[in-house]
């Protein structure tokens, strides 16, 4: 294994013919340069690094925010924040982490690895894959801008009506919420059908279903599962800005509209969320561990087809939020067993990584296999605490108390949370060329670690003794002083430590240890390109012969392919080119060629921008920006080479 200390590995010169083949791949695929290219750039990697750098900058907002509500939470009586200020606090916080930072991160993650990982060159639509990320980037500055003005959300990152219908919230806040949230889960779906199109089209010859990477298979089921659970979040939300904006009536009882409808619809697509955001950790460990293990995965199989399951039966528990709203009994011991029988597949891909250490031969306690192990251990510890809530009394006893917030972080902040800073650590050499601070990486895993069982484990406790959650302060004398003093001392620690990786990767970026094509001695695709990979990522596009294409040895060289090969990959002709394949077996089925880069995607997200943003003042400018994204969709698919297949 290659640390910092060892020199780092070198790739071969190469031949006088490749190096021409790299200079008109080189010219062929460059983006262009200076501003024109910020704004017209569609290369996965470029448009999947903003994606990731975008979203954490938002990860380190919902961090400020979450400090604020642990100071205003330490004491009785304190006044940090005011109630409003407070209700706002934890509705941002709530949404930033739920639709700003967890989903586009590893959406970006995914868009960065997977044609690195399946041997293409790009994705399916790299101008949609562009378009993805300008919508992310305007909703969420856009909802960042309502709140700094007085106008953010006040209700929840759930916004259960009738409290947020216009009777009770007559202002633009939700409004804010309501568009920009629907606007958002545009960008969710153009990225989950890009993943798609590109796994099942776009992987090199060779790569059939059961030779994908686990972190691919994570991907594509987290995708579908998207195109399946947005509908319900877009719909509900959309029914909602008619509520308050048009005079609808969905949620009005007194108008024959039913609360419960946003309850079931909501967590229709609230509950495969979580799931959403945690099969592509679980597909990033799924990579990390074997590769420090030195052995392949135990269970590759099983460990894929628990994925699946999952991704199945997370659209069947929804019910276990809304135990206490009055359901029959019938109905609730259904969702109860759905809800403890999804803990079985789980339990498989825990089994599998300890196997995969037990046999293997682990090398290094870096970082990136640090961050994996603590995840093991709280993932465990949430999934407890959620058998537990899965029982019908129990829920009962402590439904909406602080027991709840704390099994909800111990999932998303222990299962999401710290594989994506394993994954960072862990792939970054990939990213930059560069390794990340080992000595510092300790640092950073032991103060968030720390610092997060000391803030959430103790919840449990305030919640057994009856704190409500969703409360901006409370009396003295009810025995939870020291619990959240302690709580916010934890938060503070985590903080901490999260300062400490920031640094880190902001002094390592340039100035890092410097990392060869596959310094840790990985065996996916991904580690067959330089490090950063060039623009075109593969000179000579692999061929796959096993289920480890890197072990096994991939077929690059010349002499040594099938002819069909050559023609298919070899013979850019001055176009941007991804070699097609079959959905199954990947067999070779021709070439597609792919679009340049283009302005066109920016104008078209301003434009619908206008017909979401403008529904908050006045549903006339909805068909005006409808109008506006109609033309930018004329100028977008304009053709511009007459001679182009």
């Amino acid at each position: 294994m290659t640390s910092e200390h060892e020199p780092a590995e070198r790739p071969p010169t190469p031949s006088a013919p490749e190096e021409a083949f790299h200079e008109e791949l080189s010219r062929i695929w460059a983006p262009p340069p200076g501003l024109l290219g910020f704004f017209t750039a569609v290369n996965h990697r470029v448009v999947g690094m903003r994606f990731m750098v975008t979203a954490f900058v938002f990860f380190l907002l919902a961090g400020l925010l979450a400090v604020a509500m642990r100071l205003q939470l330490t004491l009785p009586l304190l006044g940090v924040l005011s109630p409003e200020a407070y209700n706002q606090a934890f509705t941002m916080h709530g949404s930033t982490m739920m639709f700003l930072f967890v989903l586009p991160f590893v959406e970006g993650l995914g868009i960065y690895l997977v044609p690195l990982m399946i041997g293409a060159r790009e994705m399916a639509f790299p101008r949609l894959n562009a378009f993805g990320y300008w919508i992310f980037l305007f909703a969420g500055v856009f909802l960042f801008i309502a709140y700094l003005s007085g106008h953010g959300p006040d209700s929840g990152w759930y916004n259960y009506p009738p409290l947020t219908g216009p009777g009770f919230r007559p202002g633009a806040n939700i409004d804010f919420w309501v568009v920009l949230i629907t606007f958002l889960e545009v960008s969710a779906l153009v990225a989950a059908v890009e993943i798609i199109a590109t796994i099942l089209k776009h992987r090199a010859p060779g790569m059939s279903l059961n030779r994908m990477p686990v972190f691919v298979w994570a991907l594509f089921i987290t995708a579908l599962m998207i195109v399946f659970a947005m509908p319900g979040l877009i719909l509900t939300s959309l029914m909602l800005g008619l509520d308050r904006i048009v005079g609808t009536h969905f949620f009005n009882v007194a108008a024959g509209g039913d609360p419960f409808l946003w309850q079931h619809l909501f967590w229709f697509f609230g509950h495969p969320d979580v799931y959403i955001m945690l099969l592509p950790a679980i597909g990033a460990i799924s990579m990390i561990i074997p590769t420090f293990a030195r052995r392949p995965l135990a269970g590759y199989l099983p460990v894929v087809v628990s994925i699946v399951i999952v991704g199945i039966l997370s659209f069947g528990v929804w019910v276990h939020h809304m135990y206490t709203v009055g359901l029959a009994m019938v109905g609730l011991n259904f969702f109860a067993a759905a809800s403890m029988l999804i803990t079985i597949p789980s339990a498989i891909w825990i089994f599998a990584w300890i196997i995969t250490i037990w046999k293997g031969r682990l090398a290094s306690l870096n970082t990136a296999m640090l961050f994996s192990l603590g995840f093991i251990v709280l993932f465990i510890l949430g999934g407890i605490t959620g058998i537990m809530i899965a029982a019908v009394p129990f829920n009962w006893q402590i439904h909406d108390t602080q027991f709840i917030v704390a099994h909800f972080h111990y999932t998303m902040v222990g299962g999401v949370v710290l594989p994506v800073f394993a994954a960072v650590y862990f792939w970054f050499p990939k990213f930059t060329g560069h390794f990340l601070d080992e000595r510092l990486g300790k640092w950073h895993f032991w103060l968030f670690v720390i610092g997060f069982n000391l803030t959430f484990l103790l919840m449990h406790l305030t919640g057994i003794e009856g704190m409500p959650r969703r409360v901006y302060t409370y009396l003295p004398g009810l025995g939870w002083d020291w619990l959240n003093a302690l709580s916010t001392a934890g938060a503070l620690v985590m903080g901490a430590g999260v300062g400490v990786f920031v640094w880190n990767v902001l002094r390592s970026w340039r100035g890092g240890a410097p990392a060869g094509p596959d310094p840790w001695g990985g065996d996916s695709l991904e580690w067959a390109t330089a490090s950063p990979p060039r623009n075109y990522n593969f000179l000579r596009i692999p061929l796959v012969t096993g289920p480890h294409p890197v072990r096994d040895g991939v077929v690059r060289e010349s002499k040594a392919r099938p002819a069909w090969l050559e023609e298919l990959t070899e013979r850019p002709e001055g176009r941007r080119e991804n070699i097609v394949t079959s959905v199954l077996a990947a067999e070779p089925e021709g070439r597609a060629v792919l679009p340049t880069p283009s302005p066109w995607p920016f104008w078209a997200a301003m434009a619908l921008s206008v017909a979401f943003l403008g529904a908050v003042w006045t549903p006339w400018l909805v068909p005006v920006g409808l109008l506006l994204t109609f033309v930018a969709l004329v100028g977008w698919h304009w053709p511009r080479d007459p001679e182009r297949p």
